[in-house]
């Protein structure tokens, strides 16, 4: 077989080619970070609904185990919500005095969700319509009565609302049906501009 010889003339590649090639390494470079940074948003968004949804899971668990009320109670700092969780100590009800005075004690210590979820926070973004098709201009993300505590009672029921979970572009929502105490995670789609259940 004869050994390929190169074209004469043809002793490698032109300056305008390498730059061509560069250019067009250096597009799609810059075009494909925005796509993964907002993929890595949605799962990281999705991933603290979720655990938020388990958390919720298992205090109704623990109130049903314990055949008491349990509690999520979420407090307003800045602009984001800390989370924890209470028993009912003396069987009137998980009350914010009764928190301060001990009565009600702590059963896991209060967190935020982006100490897990690096960047998402409690709340709803800006100009969204929430899950009942409001388009308020509040983006409070947690919905379930003025006293912020979400109890879960020892016969599987629980507080009726819902909590917002936003990332920097991704917006989840975690729904809790009373009657039931059953949670359901939904999501906004921006196409659409709905919400569905993933």
């Amino acid at each position: 077989m004869p050994a390929l010889r190169p074209l004469a003339g043809s002793a490698g590649f032109s300056l305008l080619e390498l730059l061509l090639v560069t250019s067009i390494i250096a597009t799609l470079s810059m075009v494909s970070i925005p796509l993964t940074a907002a993929t890595l948003d949605e799962v990281r968004t999705a991933m603290a609904a979720r655990y938020l949804e388990g958390r919720i899971m298992n205090a109704r668990m623990t109130a049903i185990r314990r055949s008491t009320k349990v509690a999520l109670r979420f407090e307003a700092v800045d602009d984001d919500y800390r989370y924890g969780e209470y028993w009912d100590g003396n069987g009137n009800g998980v009350r914010s005095a009764e928190i301060a005075s001990g009565l009600d004690p702590e059963i896991a210590r209060a967190e935020f969700l982006r100490r897990h979820f690096a960047g998402v926070t409690f709340g709803l973004h800006a100009g969204m319509a929430d899950v009942d098709g409001d388009r308020s201009t509040t983006t409070d993300g947690v919905r379930i009565g003025s006293s912020r505590i979400l109890t879960l009672g020892p016969d599987g029921t629980a507080t009726s609302g819902t909590l917002y979970v936003r990332g920097r572009r991704g917006q989840f929502a975690v729904r809790i049906l009373g009657a039931t105490g059953r949670t359901r995670v939904m999501r906004f789609d921006p196409g659409s501009g709905q919400w569905t259940v993933p």
